[in-house]
């Protein structure tokens, strides 16, 4: 057995520590933010889809014997692949479609490899079950799962700080020949197996699966899937994009794998059924209180996905087949997976303008929870939805409750906000009320006890009331909203304040959570810089000291609100990767057709553009370039590398500027900035800015200024506003083969 288990443990362990290091190729060249690592899932997924259905074709159709040489064969040829590398050529054209370019990047850079290890799961299982007759495969699942886990968890803390992206693609290369090996002696050993008679292959003692099982193989993964990715777009672009915040919902998914199919005794139907309800409650709550803390955020999306994934794959656990059937089960799971992605990274975007997913996925899997107590006749699930339920009511009013002013005063906010939302909500409390006493009554004894079909209206009716509350949740969050697009950079929200009060009437673009750009709507104010923008931020500063006229690059435009420093004779060029944005700003906000400047806008990744227009010879000889693409707070790596800024430097005219924005709530760029300056000899200042709280269209921010004439910088405008100099800072010197966010974490 150890044989096996150490070959399913290293493929697995491969699986996913190639799926980081292939992302930290590609997210320069698709802007760095998370829509490419859910484009990256959905192929994963599918690919995942195809290794299982060649390893069920494979087990079901060949004898053991040509099993291991069509399987040595293909191990053989995947081998070509390797050293692992994406070639350059990939890189996108401006404004190309990103999604299916990363698709077909990923299937031609790693296609067979990632085939081939896929398979490895269920071929293996399937092998172990036919050479140790009488001993489940199943925990070999678990341990394929613990694999992946621990690859996914050591990525980011151990090999992305310590080896550059070259040694990542020469250590994976390595172990993939080490896992051809151990896969080729499984497949010597299993070789002289004979095939199962088909007598003896269908014991009686163990029932074929049922039509109705085999729908749950394909459901419940599926929507485990929907809800990882969903709550992965919840987290990465509405609450917080955190470096690889993503890890943690695809963890928690993982987790629940291991522990489902490790030991039954992990999997308890009540009590986690139990924590999904209230932590649908949670969910509710966290979704109409979008200023509620990020790590409560955090921890309530988190433990509702683990809630949801061990009900999904606990049941999945509890329905799995006879080994004989053990491929066709995987494929039903991969299946599964593959269409939750589907769902959420192609088909929601097309019908969708919001993240609607994860509210659809909790209300399915209530629904889900219906059905199986239904059809499998569990008290147990019942008897946790209503306790959930129940503990939901208390769950929310100590979300709402004041933390941080001791016990007692904590408990009497929680009084009040219980009383509060009792009144509110009397009418819905008081038809669960009636319903949970209708399905349960008689029913409320845990342990054994008589099945009656009416105990699972329950899960139903709290589907449907989930439901309402969310569909009544997304009508209002569309009241203030004039437009909203989605694609795949994110979601952008037009609002629309005040309108009946000139003084305060303004329109605010979004991305996620994250302003994008504010426009007063009146006149004077309506020309005004706003936001991060303001006269006296460091970047304000900075342009009105210039002398004119003055050629301006931009990266990130935003609503365009540094058009409003442009005059004539100006040239302000803009570098834009979302097309929505353009399309936003040109339509709804005035700062751009206004401008007294000449505006260009040149779609595309900015750096992309900057090399492109180099290799042409059209060095733009800018006077100031300014950094601001980190939307909604993600820092695209590619843009603070020695690479980014050998490239903007030969876009300065002589006594050019770069100026960059770092504000930002996670992260700590201020570090890597001193090591650009550091290694390039640049001089640089650090300007913050904290207007009054009377000046509500202005934020605070920091702005750091670079250059290699420190002329323009010694300038009293700027050098009285500067924030001392820290000759002890520490410097991070960022690459494009090695460069590392975990380190300037705050």
């Amino acid at each position: 057995m150890r044989l096996y288990a150490l070959t399913i443990f290293l493929s697995a362990f491969l699986l996913f520590q190639v799926q980081p290091l292939i992302g930290k190729y590609i997210l320069p060249w698709f802007g760095g933010g998370p829509g490419v690592w859910t484009a990256c899932l959905l192929f994963f997924q599918a690919l995942l889809l195809v290794g299982y259905a060649y390893a069920h074709l494979l087990s079901t159709r060949l004898g053991p014997r040509r099993q291991v040489w069509v399987h040595l064969t293909l191990l053989a040829v995947s081998l070509a692949w390797l050293p692992l590398a994406p070639d350059a050529g990939w890189k996108p054209a401006p404004g190309a479609e990103p999604v299916t370019r990363i698709l077909l990047l990923l299937t031609a850079t790693l296609g067979l490899p990632y085939l081939v290890l896929s398979a490895t799961g269920p071929l293996l299982q399937r092998w172990f079950s036919l050479a140790h007759p009488g001993e489940s495969p199943y925990r070999l699942y678990a341990l394929s799962n613990a694999g992946s886990l621990l690859a996914l968890l050591s990525y980011p803390f151990v090999f992305e700080p310590l080896l550059t992206r070259p040694l990542q693609g020469l250590a994976w290369s390595g172990g993939f020949a080490v896992f051809g090996l151990l896969c080729g002696a499984c497949a010597w050993r299993i070789r002289l197996v004979p095939a199962p008679a088909p007598a003896a292959a269908a014991d009686p003692l163990e029932p074929s699966p049922t039509l109705v099982d085999q729908l749950m193989w394909f459901a419940l993964p599926a929507v485990a899937s929907l809800l990882l990715v969903a709550t992965t777009n919840k987290l990465c672009l509405d609450v917080a994009v955190v470096p690889f915040l993503w890890i943690v919902p695809l963890t928690v998914y993982l987790l629940s794998f291991i522990l489902c199919f490790e030991h039954p005794r992990w999997y308890s139907r009540r009590w986690f059924a139990a924590l999904l309800a209230a932590g649908c409650g949670a969910v509710c709550h966290l979704l109409s209180q979008r200023t509620a803390h990020v790590p409560l955020q955090i921890a309530g999306y988190s433990l509702t996905l683990f809630a949801a994934c061990m009900v999904c794959h606990g049941e999945l656990h509890r329905l799995r087949p006879a080994p004989r059937h053990l491929t066709r089960f995987y494929l039903c799971v991969a299946a599964g997976g593959a269409l939750g992605s589907v769902l959420v990274a192609v088909v929601a975007p097309l019908v969708f303008s919001d993240y609607h997913e994860l509210r659809i996925g909790l209300t399915l899997l209530v629904y889900l929870v219906g059905a199986i107590s239904l059809i499998y006749r569990s008290r147990s699930l019942v008897q946790g939805i209503a306790i959930g339920t129940l503990a939901a009511a208390l769950l929310v009013p100590a979300l709402r409750a004041e933390a941080g002013l001791g016990p007692a005063v904590w408990l009497a906010s929680w009084g009040r906000q219980l009383r509060f939302f009792l009144e509110d909500t009397w009418k819905e409390s008081l038809a669960v009320l009636v319903v949970l006493v209708f399905c349960l009554r008689n029913g409320w004894r845990i342990g054994t006890g008589e099945w009656r079909q009416r105990l699972s209206l329950f899960p139903f009716a709290l589907s449907l009331l989930l439901g309402s509350i969310f569909i009544a949740q997304a009508i209002d969050d569309r009241r203030s909203v004039l437009a909203a697009v989605r694609n795949f950079y994110g979601t952008l929200k037009l609002r629309e304040y005040n309108r009946s009060d000139p003084a305060t009437h303004y329109y605010l673009l979004t991305h996620g959570e994250t302003t994008h750009g504010l426009q007063l709507a009146e006149e004077p104010a309506r020309r005004w810089a706003t936001s991060y923008y303001g006269p006296t931020t460091g970047v304000g500063r900075l342009i009105d000291l210039l002398p004119r006229p003055r050629r301006i690059g931009l990266v990130g435009l935003g609503v365009g609100t540094l058009a409003a420093y442009g005059q004539a004779g100006d040239t302000l060029r803009f570098y834009e990767i979302n097309p929505a944005v353009v399309s936003i700003a040109e339509k709804h906000f005035s700062y751009l057709g206004g401008a007294a400047a000449e505006v260009e806008i040149a779609l595309g990744d900015a750096r992309l553009l900057l090399e492109d227009e180099l290799r042409q010879g059209r060095t733009q000889q800018f006077d100031v370039l300014v950094l601001d693409a980190f939307s909604s707070d993600a820092i695209p790596v590619h843009l603070l590398t020695r690479e980014a800024m050998d490239v903007y430097l030969r876009h300065l005219r002589p006594g050019g500027v770069v100026a960059i924005h770092i504000s930002n709530r996670f992260i700590d760029l201020a570090p890597v900035v001193a090591g650009l300056a550091r290694r390039y000899n640049m001089e640089s200042i650090t300007i913050d800015d904290e207007p009054p709280d009377t000046d509500w269209w202005l934020y605070d921010t920091t702005w750091v200024l670079l250059t290699r004439d420190p002329t323009v910088l010694r300038s009293s405008e700027l050098s009285r506003h500067a924030r001392a100099s820290d000759e002890t800072m520490r410097t991070v010197d960022w690459t494009d083969d090695h460069a590392s966010l975990f380190e300037i974490l705050k």
